[in-house]
């Protein structure tokens, strides 16, 4: 697992990120256990309590769960999964129309861009 941290967001966020881009392109998939939450620690170099709240906000969201005394998994949900994907995809959209928006590219000619760049 290799996550590049940097220093403007609080690395939970971060961590927490990392997984939802990982349940998103399939890396990890429904039902998949992760790491526990020291091993997380332990391979990130991070703080074991830092670990401990992104585990946490997870479960809140329904990321993950966890079964009594077993190790921590992917949801299954379906929603929830395609929810992650379409969050996701959101937020790169807003990031990209807000850094072109200034530079007023006519749609048509943006989405001509978009096409032959993504096509590339």
């Amino acid at each position: 697992m290799e996550v590049k941290l940097n220093n403007r967001d609080p690395v939970y966020v971060q961590v927490i990120r990392h997984f939802k881009e990982q349940i998103a392109v399939g890396q990890l998939e429904p039902g998949q256990e992760i790491p526990s939450r020291r091993e997380l620690a332990n391979k990130l170099k991070i703080n074991p309590n830092t670990a401990q709240r992104a585990y946490k906000e997870m479960e809140e969201a329904g990321l993950i769960y966890t079964e009594r005394n077993l190790p921590s998994k992917v949801t299954k949900d379906q929603a929830t999964l395609l929810a992650v994907r379409e969050e996701l995809i959101t937020e790169a959209v807003d990031s990209f129309v807000a850094s072109v928006r200034p530079i007023n590219v006519p749609l048509e000619e943006l989405i001509g861009l978009i096409k032959a760049k993504y096509n590339s």
